[in-house]
């Protein structure tokens, strides 16, 4: 699979993860509302598992950073100090015809247009004479005007301006607001890194792409604290990091790109900022920002509290406000970006026998002797199953007994599926569509020598494990 191609379209992706329990649309059942999403049980996993990787590798695993968990909601003087009640706007443009709304950037796109990456470009733009609207072609456009994207709420009782709240459009302010405790309790030196995930909410103009423009979503972010004049090299240093840790999931180099902002494109108050661009199957989009951002948050937030956010170095003996670098991740384009690049439609071997794996070949009926599968060949590490467990025949009483006490053994470690239900082929398939990477059937054999049959999701190899060495060699596969 080149680097310019995908094997699936987001309509197909979209219906296996409806029929297999990834996503479904958020209050479908009165007729959905557009920008939510809905996860069910093998799309919490999966985001469970994304959530987890972040965190062992950002956090557990370092010295260096600490998390917390803010308010969704905060006190409005926030918004205000970061510049989001200002400044947090998007170009709109409403057509006077069929009265639909769009974000500028997006007619440019529909036109042909590529819009410029970056903040500032973004705030700037403006459409050439005579576009038309993308939905009735109508030469009925408006001039490009702000909208601020904060979902508006109150706090208390009475809906009145003093009580107007803001749900938050980002975790990151969160952080900034407690640097003062996290340092007096983490008791941390600099360079150190305080990390959040939570729910951010975006009222998008025009949600799109599936679940890669929502509303609602989860961002997994990090403030890395350092001294002025060192952000260059730990902006450069966390860029690497994050792209190793993108293999680590399962996207390959291949399909990521570092996008470098030009100067002109930057944030007046970032002196660096790389995008890590994932190449979907609608184009080239962004998964993560990394961001230098100098010491404005740390700045705007001591200015309007009216309170010191200085750090004292206790081997300077120097006060002064830190620099931060900032990596920014969302949850559900990372989960959705898995799922593209997880899927396969294969051509292979009726009944599993021997023989080569073919790439299928969109809308073509498989070859003579050969059938079509489905598989998610997700990463291990973020794949919502790691191991399913099947007794060969469901009506016999001793296999269904040995197979589910080595099911009750396997799932204290991993998560794991019981399966009883169909011709153990049917089984395999069901579970290599969800993406599970082995298989242990127990068969009549297991009841003479004590052996399991293991299968591997990508190759379809069948290897004899004894079974009190399966949790072993399982731990050693699924790492």
């Amino acid at each position: 699979m080149s680097a310019q191609t995908h094997p699936v379209d987001l309509e197909t992706l979209a219906a296996l993860c409806k029929r297999r329990g990834f996503i479904f649309p958020g209050s479908e059942l009165y007729g959905g509302l557009n920008g939510f999403w809905d996860y069910g049980p093998l799309g919490c996993e999966l985001k469970h598992n994304i959530r987890e990787a972040w965190w062992q590798d950002v956090v557990r695993q370092r010295d260096d950073v600490v998390g917390v968990d803010c308010a969704i909601i905060m006190h409005p003087r926030v918004w205000e100090a970061s510049g989001h009640l200002a400044g947090f706007t998007d170009p709109m443009v409403d057509c006077r015809v069929c009265k639909r709304r769009y974000r500028a950037d997006q007619v440019l796109e529909e036109l042909g247009v590529e819009p410029e990456t970056g903040s500032a470009a973004e705030r700037g733009v403006c459409l050439p004479p005579g576009a038309r609207c993308p939905n009735c072609g109508a030469q009925a456009l408006t001039e490009p005007r702000a909208f601020n994207l904060m979902f508006r709420t109150f706090v208390g009782p009475v809906e009145e301006e003093s009580a107007v709240a803001y749900l938050r459009p980002e975790t990151a302010q969160g952080i900034f607001t407690q640097f003062d405790n996290v340092l007096a309790v983490a008791r941390r030196k600099l360079p150190f890194g305080i990390a959040q995930i939570g729910k951010a909410f975006r009222n998008e103009i025009n949600p799109r792409n599936y679940t890669f423009r929502s509303r609602e979503f989860e961002q997994m972010e990090l403030e890395y604290f350092v001294k002025p004049g060192t952000t260059a090299q730990w902006h450069e240093y966390w860029v690497a990091e994050r792209l190793k840790w993108y293999a680590s999931i399962g996207l390959p180099a291949d399909r990521l790109t570092a996008y470098v902002y030009r100067p002109e494109e930057l944030a007046h108050y970032a002196s660096a900022c790389v995008d890590i661009l994932y190449d979907f199957p609608f184009g080239r989009q962004e998964l993560e920002g990394i961001a230098a951002r100098g010491d404005f948050d740390l700045r705007r937030h001591q200015e309007y509290s009216g309170k010191s956010l200085e750090y004292f170095d206790p081997d300077t003996q120097e006060k002064f406000l830190p620099h931060v670098v900032e990596p920014s991740a969302g949850v559900d384009r990372i989960a959705l970006a898995l799922l593209c690049q997880a899927y396969r439609e294969e051509w292979l071997p009726a009944g599993e026998q021997a023989g080569p794996i073919l790439e299928a070949e969109p809308g073509q009926p498989a070859p003579a002797g050969y059938e079509t599968r489905v598989v998610l060949r997700l990463a291990p590490r973020v794949a919502p199953i790691k191991v399913a467990v099947f007794p060969l025949l469901k009506n016999r009483p001793e296999l269904v007994a040995a197979a589910r006490a080595i099911f009750e053994a396997l799932r204290r470690r991993w998560m794991c599926f019981w399966d009883v239900s169909g011709a153990i082929g049917r089984r395999y398939r069901r579970q290599d569509e969800i993406g599970t990477p082995f298989c242990v059937t127990v068969d009549f054999q297991t009841l003479a020598d004590h052996t399991v049959t293991l299968r591997e999701r990508d190759t379809m190899q069948q290897v004899r494990i004894r079974r009190d060495e399966l949790a072993d060699e399982l731990q050693r596969r699924l790492g």
